[in-house]
């Protein structure tokens, strides 16, 4: 098979913080497309398979497409960490920025999509559409979700990567469930075989299945505005139209044929490409997704009337100087500052914790204790400010904090599955002018 294959593109590297990410670029035209594989590939020997390449060729007759082996995986650095939703959205921006495409049409398949149908809500000025394949908003199988695999599945699966990972037999067996016109096929079996061995060792292959198991994005699909396009097979058909219900304005179709493997599915190639015409150039969304964080001082009355008016000034613009530094290093946006409080956005949850926890013990060398809120959700954009609804529950999180909490809400915490975060549930609340119950958390430090 490898000697039918046409020249390979050039292998180049994107820098995501410390980790170098594999990417490649096939084509050359108006429109970029940044494709996501799910699970775990190797750009150079997926190009083995003269099917997979021509898949590409075929989405390359737009333009641009640009692909990449997520971190962890394929030609990209191993990490030791389960990667987190926060660093894989960083991951697809540094390969956007290093193949020089300010905006683009993000397609995704399975596990991956999760991750870009929150990069799309966090980052519209950046995604002109996005089209996902068999994609999961939810890792684990739930009452109100039950489409995922139960974790009994999943230690089966896990149990059998530990075990047989790389095999031809094991990739015979994969090939029959999701590649059924060509699991006979000796050359496609070795050719899987070496995708497995090559994409991922054993144990990052099961770190991987680890970060598909902590995937929640369902409070995140409703503040998806860019166009979205669900694609599905029939065995996929009830997480998609859970998905495709929930996005605004998203539109679900069905795959039909017997092949699940995308370079295999009847038909894909052309609706990815329909759909990315009709979206090239459409206008950006007029809102984000953003995480929010409220600061403010605890106790200040009495500490000013201590202090008098000319040392609190001095002590509140010290303490303006350590948040300021805090929202710096953590990427932090400063949108208000309102007497002592502070009204931020982050684009990640986890910065934004990281950041709350670092100003909380940043102040007390001032002798000062704040409170801090977090909510992730849809910002309208006011100018260079944000409002809305996900703003105000902000808002009202900060303002049931205790001294020296960092307290999130459910959404927050979903999202930042894999960081090593933890958290200690403070039950559910009643937010003034919120409707509904809010369950909440505190970080633990």
């Amino acid at each position: 098979m490898r000697d039918t294959i046409s020249v390979q593109p050039k292998t180049r590297y994107a820098k995501s913080g410390d980790v170098s990410i594999a990417y490649q670029i096939v084509g050359d035209g108006p429109i970029d497309i940044v494709f996501v594989n799910g699970f775990v590939g190797n750009l150079e020997v997926q190009a083995e398979n003269p099917g997979d390449q021509a898949f590409f060729e075929r989405l390359a007759s737009l333009g641009r497409v640009i692909r990449f082996d997520r971190r962890g995986t394929g030609l990209s650095d191993r990490v030791r960490e389960v990667p987190t939703l926060e660093a894989r959205m960083d991951d697809v921006r540094a390969v956007m920025d290093a193949a020089q495409s300010p905006r683009a049409v993000l397609v995704a398949t399975f596990e991956a999509a999760s991750m870009a149908m929150v990069y799309s809500a966090t980052y519209p000025e950046r995604v002109a559409g996005l089209a996902v394949y068999n994609p999961v908003a939810k890792g684990v199988r739930s009452p109100e979700y039950p489409w995922a695999w139960s974790e009994e599945e999943y230690g089966r699966w896990i149990e059998q990567i530990e075990t047989r990972w790389g095999d031809r037999d094991f990739a015979a067996e994969d090939l029959r469930e999701y590649a059924p016109t060509v699991a006979d096929d000796p050359d496609i079996q070795e050719w899987w075989a070496r995708v497995m061995r090559f994409g991922a060792s054993p144990g990052a292959a099961v770190v991987i299945q680890r970060m598909a198991m902590m995937i929640d994005i369902r409070d995140v699909l409703p503040s998806i505005r860019v166009p979205t396009l669900v694609l599905h097979r029939n065995s996929s058909r009830g997480q998609a139209a859970y998905i495709a219900d929930r996005i605004p304005n998203a539109r679900r179709v069905e795959i039909r044929g017997s092949d699940t493997l995308f370079w295999l599915a009847e038909g894909l190639a052309d609706e990815i490409i329909a759909f990315a015409r009709g979206v090239w150039g459409e206008p950006e969304p007029e809102t984000v997704l953003a995480t929010i964080l409220f600061t403010d001082i605890v106790g200040s009355t009495a500490k000013a009337a201590e202090l008098g008016d000319r040392a609190w000034a001095d002590l509140v613009q010290r303490h303006h100087v350590a948040v300021r530094a805090q929202l710096d290093r953590f990427r932090g946006r400063e949108l208000d500052t309102a007497g002592d409080g502070f009204f931020a956005a982050f684009d990640g949850p986890i910065r934004a914790i990281r950041c709350a926890s670092a100003i909380d013990v940043s102040v007390r060398d001032l002798g000062l204790e704040v409170r801090a809120g977090l909510h992730t959700g849809e910002c309208e954009i006011v100018g260079e400010k944000l409002g809305g609804i996900a703003v105000n529950i902000g808002a009202r999180v900060a303002s049931r904090a205790e001294a020296g909490e960092v307290l999130v809400s459910s959404t927050v915490k979903d999202l930042v599955a894999g960081s090593g975060l933890a958290f200690e549930d403070r039950g559910e609340y009643e937010l003034k002018g919120i409707p509904g119950e809010w369950r909440l958390y505190a970080v633990e430090r």
